[in-house]
């Protein structure tokens, strides 16, 4: 099955999954209004973090519960003000228990990984991000298809290995 779905429908995913819920982040930026504010804060040397306030709590929630909540996100080196800031606003998802990895892009295009962005929830079911021309998500597309779900298990398992966690990540890079 191959369809596609609403906001709605996106987020029910994240109330209806079972175990584990993984993010492949490959884009250099993403638009969203919502961190439109806290980038310029972050640029003018004054970062604030309320905005996630109601996703912190969720992750806290749903790892409270055993479920896992796992993301990688590919970037460029040296990193964009954006990346830094994307940095930066994980350790709030970190300490509330998600677990955020970094690939650099050379690495990851080495791995054979896409430049797609996709949640996969389960290990069964995924989640295709599709972007317009001005960087907005302008499509979520589910898929079931086992041979699509087992080369996005694949993607995850090779990125999880070769990715570096968020703390050890940031720390070298004197982001902290």
């Amino acid at each position: 099955m191959r369809r596609d779905i609403d906001e709605a429908e996106f987020d029910k995913l994240f109330e209806d999954f079972e175990h584990t819920a993984f993010r492949l982040e490959t884009r250099e930026r993403y638009v969203e209004d919502s961190e439109v504010g806290p980038l310029q804060a972050f640029q003018a040397g004054r970062p604030g973090y309320q905005w996630l306030q109601r996703w912190q709590d969720y992750i806290g929630e749903i790892t409270a519960q055993g479920k896992v909540f796992a993301r990688v996100r590919v970037v460029s080196e040296p990193h964009s003000d954006y990346t830094r800031f994307g940095i930066d606003a994980s350790r709030i998802n970190v300490a509330a228990g998600e677990d955020i990895r970094y690939l650099p892009r050379p690495r990851a295009h080495d791995l054979g990984l896409p430049a797609e962005d996709y949640w996969l929830f389960d290990s069964r079911l995924a989640l295709i991000f599709h972007f317009g021309a001005d960087g907005r998500i302008a499509q979520f597309e589910l898929i079931d298809d086992p041979e699509t779900i087992v080369q996005r298990n694949h993607w995850r398992d090779a990125s999880q290995h070769h990715a570096i966690p968020r703390d050890e990540y940031a720390a070298p890079n004197n982001l902290e």
